[in-house]
């Protein structure tokens, strides 16, 4: 099995603001979303990033925040374990982010050889 990491991007919107349910239940779509393909043994790892962040340019030129510059945000990552890119497609299908407009990029993973 080849390894790919799914990268969930989304819209800025500065004027969202979820009540405490709205997250609570946002958070349980997320865990039973990446509980399925756990439970296919698929997982392979996952994180959530956070807002701040720097990016180091040419020139050791450093800006603030990540992709400063884009209207689109990452905010999280997992890597998931499938046969070719479109079972790993078939595994993004019912992402909690594709409800709220965001998108989910699928790439392959290739090994760094040491």
């Amino acid at each position: 099995m080849k390894e790919f990491i799914m990268i969930f991007r989304s819209e800025i919107n500065e004027s969202f603001g979820p009540t405490p349910e709205q997250t609570q239940g946002n958070m349980q779509d997320w865990m039973d979303w990446m509980g399925g393909i756990a439970a296919q043994e698929k997982m392979a790892g996952g994180s959530r990033l956070s807002f701040e962040g720097k990016t180091l340019k040419p020139n050791n030129v450093i800006a603030d925040g990540p992709y400063a510059e884009v209207k689109e945000i990452i905010g999280g990552t997992i890597v998931v374990k499938a046969n070719n890119i479109d079972e790993a497609m078939k595994l993004a299908e019912g992402c909690p982010i594709l409800s709220h407009g965001g998108n989910v990029e699928v790439r392959t993973i290739i090994p760094v050889n040491s």
